[in-house]
């Protein structure tokens, strides 16, 4: 009796300090963002002071409503992101999913040898793109317009990969019935293969709507006018000639956050639901 009380509160020790471990760390690693979050709501000469003050001791709200009400256009840079990245995370997983599916499931000559190829371009980095980008952009005329972000956004390697594996775990039978009862593969797609792809449809929406809202440098070159600016571009309007404005940039990097902390909480259960799908299978 006295080693399985023993053996009990051992157990509960490790638990208990495996919980505290696990708070220092959240803590340490959400510690800029509170600061973010304390410096956005403080007067100019509180930014700095040290010790750092979490709480500010004297809150002001003139900073988000500068944010929104000045004539800087953060506004609408605000719109803009979130029009370009509501269509990417939205158009590029069912673009991403239809290549996947053609990788997965239907037979052609040197497939995986194309799926190889494919899966190469996500080693070239992106800035090497910079130039033959540009110059394709300025032959189609879309160059300093948000089709530059748009078009190139809509087509990922990573989606593809990501979306192909979670396809090759279907059963092939489910498939193979559904061709015999004459469905086309088309139709296979959309009702059998995108209803089941849910979980992983939202994990990489989540994270397309972040890239895409989270890209500095595809806007900082393909867009020059200051009406077609996004919200990264737009933070540039809070680093003055004498330094910068912390206060309001903070302000505008919480506005910032926002959307993405929305679509993460819309989108959690269908990534639970995978997970615990995932764990039912295993």
């Amino acid at each position: 009796m006295n080693l399985k009380l023993s053996r009990i509160v051992k157990e509960r020790i490790g638990k208990g300090i495996k919980t505290i471990i696990m708070v220092l760390a959240s803590l340490l690693l959400l510690s800029p963002m509170i600061w973010m979050i304390s410096t956005s709501f403080k007067k100019a000469k509180d930014v700095f002071t040290y010790p750092i003050q979490w709480i500010p001791q004297e809150p002001v709200l003139s900073n988000h409503i500068k944010v929104w009400t000045a004539g800087d256009g953060f506004a609408l840079y605000y719109m803009n992101s979130l029009k370009i990245s509501l269509i990417l995370m939205i158009g590029a997983p069912l673009m991403a999913a239809l290549a996947a599916y053609g990788f997965s499931r239907i037979e052609f000559k040197g497939r995986n040898a194309i799926f190889v190829l494919y899966l190469c371009l996500m080693m070239i980095p992106q800035q090497v793109l910079f130039v033959p980008k540009f110059i394709m952009f300025e032959w189609m005329h879309i160059y300093n317009t948000h089709w530059a972000l748009i078009l190139p956004g809509l087509f990922t390697v990573f989606g593809v990969f990501m979306i192909r594996q979670f396809f090759m775990s279907i059963p092939h039978e489910i498939s193979e019935a559904a061709l015999i009862d004459g469905a086309g593969h088309f139709r296979i797609f959309m009702k059998i293969f995108l209803p089941l792809s849910k979980p992983v449809l939202a994990t990489f929406a989540i994270i397309d709507f972040t890239w895409t809202w989270n890209d500095y440098e595809n806007a900082l070159i393909f867009l020059l006018d200051k009406k077609l600016y996004t919200v990264p571009l737009g933070m540039q309007n809070f680093m003055l000639e004498a330094g910068v404005d912390y206060n309001m940039m903070m302000a505008a990097a919480t506005a910032g956050v926002v959307p993405l902390l929305v679509v993460f909480f819309i989108g959690q259960k269908y990534i639970i639901q995978g997970f615990s799908s995932s764990a039912v299978k295993g």
